[in-house]
């Protein structure tokens, strides 16, 4: 029950680094110095308790309930979505793959993306704060830095300016010092405007392909005839024979750096 009351808070600091993070850069770095501690340790019953399985169950079930949109909001899992949607609509197929099977992918290609910002925040927060070396608030506090280094890589000047610009928020002296709430919608927007870019030069050969088989129906009078259902066995031999399903993943991991 005591590793079971270290792990489920740990848990904790995986998916919610930028709830504490972003109130500490709102109200500045004192206003919450040990109300944190203070909140677990009343669950606790007191330094060094053990969180009861109600407790536990209840952190778990709040959790799951904001976990989705951290996945969106937080990881690469926003443009590797919107990719293989475009694709598959460059593609001509309707079904398939199966949005099941699209947002599979996406979840572990994301994974695969992440994996060195999750290894940093398991050794640098999860163990440190398992083992009793570092207390909730700092572990969440080294999450959320980690999460807010790959954000930022990966956020556009521009858009990370127009949403300063509209929160009236001053010049930040360093990339760090970017808030949260700032950073969150400049990030899901640049990631939409990539998706977006490499979407389009997705489209292109497949387009290319249905401007030929068009123009050859037209020549041969066969009108009734719909260009859709002849280009999808040359769309699809294209992209079977340049091996698009690999890469297509490789270029979208190798798209984030």
């Amino acid at each position: 029950m005591r590793r079971m009351s270290r792990i489920v808070p740990a848990l904790a600091l995986l998916v919610t680094p930028t709830l504490v993070h972003a109130q500490a850069q709102a109200a500045g770095s004192s206003a919450i110095p040990g109300a944190l501690d203070r909140a677990f340790q009343s669950m606790n019953g007191g330094p060094g308790g053990g969180l009861t399985l109600s407790l536990q169950l209840l952190l778990i079930m709040g959790l799951l309930t904001i976990l989705p949109s951290l996945v969106l909001m937080m990881t690469s899992f926003t443009r590797v979505l919107v990719v293989l949607g475009i694709l598959r609509q460059a593609l001509g197929l309707q079904q398939s793959p199966p949005n099941q099977v699209l947002i599979g992918l996406s979840l572990f290609l994301s994974l695969f993306i992440m994996a060195p910002t999750l290894d940093k925040v398991s050794q640098q927060a999860i163990q440190p704060y398992a083992a009793g070396q570092i207390n909730a608030e700092q572990a969440i506090s080294t999450a959320g830095l980690q999460f807010h280094a790959f954000m930022i890589r990966q956020t556009r000047e521009h858009d990370l300016a127009m949403f300063a610009d509209m929160a009236k928020a001053p010049k930040f002296a360093r990339t760090q010092d970017v808030p949260f709430s700032i950073l969150l919608p400049a990030f899901v927007t640049s990631e939409l405007k990539t998706a977006f870019q490499i979407g389009f030069m997705l489209f292109l050969p497949f387009l290319v392909i249905d401007l030929v088989v068009s123009s050859v129906l037209m020549s041969l009078g066969m009108m009734m005839m719909s260009p859709t259902i002849v280009s999808l066995p040359f769309k699809l031999l294209l992209f079977v024979l340049v091996d698009g399903w690999a890469l297509l993943m490789g270029s979208l991991a190798a798209s984030f750096g």
